[in-house]
C-alpha cells in the first residue's frame, strides 16, 4: 500500500484504458471468449479503487509524529556564587 500501491494502481488503470480504447479484438465466433474491453472497464475500475484506497493510506502514514513536551530545569553557579535558575519547556 501507499506509494508503490498509488504506482501500480496507475499501471492497471492505464493498461485497461489501453484494452478498452486502443485494442480491437475480432474473435473467430462472435459470441464465444471474453471481451478485451470489459476487461479493460474492470482494470480501470479496480485501478481507480486501488488508488484512493493507496492514497489515503500513503496519507495517513505520512502524519508527523508528535513530540511529548518535555521540561529542563537548570541550575547555574557563576564565579562569585551567584546561582541562575532556568527552567525550559519545550512542546
Amino acid at each position: 500500500m501507499g506509494l508503490p500501491g498509488m504506482v501500480m494502481s496507475g499501471l492497471a488503470a492505464v493498461a485497461g484504458a489501453i484494452m478498452y480504447w486502443a485494442i480491437t479484438a475480432q474473435n473467430a465466433a462472435q459470441n464465444s471468449g471474453f471481451r478485451l474491453s470489459t476487461v479493460g472497464v474492470i482494470l480501470m475500475i479496480a485501478g481507480a479503487v486501488g488508488f484512493v484506497v493507496s492514497a489515503i493510506v500513503f496519507a495517513t502514514s505520512r502524519r508527523s509524529p508528535t513530540t511529548p513536551a518535555s521540561a529542563v530545569d537548570r541550575t547555574t553557579k557563576n564565579e562569585s556564587g551567584d546561582t541562575t535558575e532556568l527552567h525550559e519547556q519545550r512542546s
